[in-house]
């Protein structure tokens, strides 16, 4: 401010109105613009103006910043602060975070972007503005709109808040990240169908959300936030309750059929068992590759809360299907979604020895990091190991 005089200002303020009238076709209202722009060049400052200048000069740079930090966080209203913020490595990149509210986990729009394969910011003019259908500019094209979900429009609003430093921050729920990245590879799956290819130009964030998609569990993002920001150190003993409450229903809801007969079939092919469609006999070993390639995949704790709800009644049996306890809004589609893709695996395996690695590398099953666990990661040469520190 204290190099930008009134004198400047007045010069300033005369041009954009010389500009402004310039784009008339009017030669007189031209004229009449450079009298006023002459009258107000020639005037003095006041006291006041004087005053507030020579206050602007006598600020120290650091002071400056802080004022402008200030003005800056009211225009952007009423804005949250981050309360812990932290990177995190994932592939090539590095994922910046933080945990905004109370336990809001948020990826900045930058690295959000980067890790879908996507430019570092959006193209002049669309910022986080969203489209006629509200959604953000990475789903906005129309082939992507097919295989966009209810659920996923719900979540699709930036975040808005304040950095620990004071800045402003733009970014995206954490759960975000992956809902996006399977979007992506929908559109892979279907082309690649259709025509045996995708198209050119969405190949590179295909192949990102391919790369995201194999390093994260939906659960496992949570994770990876927490440890980055150490949020796990501070985070409130109902933390996991919640979670759970993402998934279950303290009531039994209605059985639907959710694991499909293909899930059971592929076991039976790479285990080479003979198949017999007719009965619903298996062996019982298959209930405990269920707990191991499905819930305990889900959420951390997830197994042991559907014993409790769920207890067995005599030797390998249930008073109900352990599906009948997730609820139906958010629980029950993630279940089917996670079952869908463990099929899908089954189905492209050779052996059971691949498929068990495959599975790790697509679904590492989440883990509450700070216990002296770890929590296995993808990218590179092959998985890693984050150290709870």
């Amino acid at each position: 401010m204290g190099g930008f005089g009134w004198l400047g200002k007045a010069r300033l303020k005369a041009g954009n109105r010389i500009n402004m009238l310039a784009k008339s076709n009017s030669k007189h209202m031209l004229a009449i613009s450079h009298e006023q722009a002459e009258v107000e060049m020639n005037e003095k400052p006041t006291k006041q103006a004087l005053g507030g200048e020579a206050r602007a000069k006598s600020l120290t740079q650091e002071r400056r910043r802080e004022i402008a930090q200030r003005a800056a966080a009211a225009r952007w209203g009423n804005l949250e602060e981050a309360s812990l913020e932290g990177d995190f490595p994932l592939g090539e990149s590095i994922i910046s975070c933080a945990i905004v509210g109370n336990d809001t986990r948020v990826i900045t729009q930058a690295t959000f972007l980067r890790a879908l394969g996507r430019a570092r910011s959006p193209k002049a003019g669309t910022g986080v503005l969203t489209t006629v259908d509200e959604l953000p500019f990475f789903l906005a094209a129309d082939v992507f709109k097919p295989f966009i979900t209810n659920d996923l429009l719900e979540s699709t609003k930036p975040i808005f808040y304040l950095s620990k430093g004071g800045g402003r921050g733009v970014g995206y729920n954490a759960r975000l990240l992956p809902d996006v990245a399977e979007v992506y590879l929908r559109f892979r799956d279907y082309h690649l169908a259709a025509s045996g290819e995708v198209p050119k130009r969405y190949r590179d964030m295909v192949q990102a959300a391919d790369t995201l998609i194999r390093g994260l569990a939906k659960v496992g993002i949570v994770a990876l936030v927490d440890e980055a920001t150490g949020y796990q150190n501070v985070r409130a003993k109902d933390a996991l309750a919640r979670i759970l409450q993402e998934f279950l229903s303290e009531k039994r809801q209605v059985w639907t059929q959710t694991f499909p007969i293909d899930f059971y079939k592929e076991i039976f092919r790479l285990r080479d068992w003979e198949w017999k469609p007719w009965t619903t006999k298996r062996p019982q070993v298959i209930a405990l590759w269920t707990n191991d390639f499905v819930y305990d995949r889900l959420a951390p704790g997830l197994t042991e809360e559907l014993d409790r709800l769920n207890p067995t009644v005599s030797p390998g049996q249930r008073s109900a299907k352990n599906t009948q306890w997730f609820n139906p809004e958010r629980g029950h589609p993630r279940l089917r979604e996670h079952i869908a893709g463990v099929t899908a695996l089954l189905r492209a395996s050779e052996n059971w020895i691949g498929f068990k690695a495959a599975m790790d590398r697509a679904y590492p099953k989440p883990v509450l990091i700070g216990e002296n666990h770890s929590l296995p990661l993808t990218g590179g040469g092959g998985p890693k190991l984050l150290k709870a520190r």
